[in-house]
């Protein structure tokens, strides 16, 4: 199914959160080409050089790279690397003021009853 895009949001953003989604998914592999600007760009209905622009996010963050004339393939280590940085985002956005809230009133995290 076709993920829908939110105008609430850049659009590189969502494009580039998309294919990291994909890759954390198993449906694109590390070594894998990822659909050229044109398919993304076709595909979602949205500009090409909004589409370039999710992507040179990812080269910049080293999740993708180009190789000239041929496309842009998966990162070796850009699994874990995604999967380490969502862990750290979630325990900071998450877990961390869950156990302050916990803290605060009073309880106690070791009890599993009410």
């Amino acid at each position: 199914m076709k993920p829908s895009l939110d105008e609430n949001q850049p659009l590189f953003l969502q494009i580039a959160q998309i294919i990291l989604n994909e890759i954390v998914e198993g449906h694109i592999k590390e070594g894998e080409q990822l659909p050229s600007e044109n398919e993304l760009s076709s595909f979602y209905t949205i500009n090409r050089a909004t589409v370039r622009k999710g992507l040179q996010t990812l080269v910049d963050d080293a999740f993708i790279y180009k190789q000239r004339g041929i496309g842009m393939f998966v990162s070796e280590g850009a699994y874990q690397k995604i999967v380490e940085e969502r862990q750290k985002q979630f325990r900071q956005n998450y877990i961390t003021p869950l156990l302050e809230e916990g803290a605060r009133l009073g309880m106690d995290v070791q009890k599993s009853s009410n």
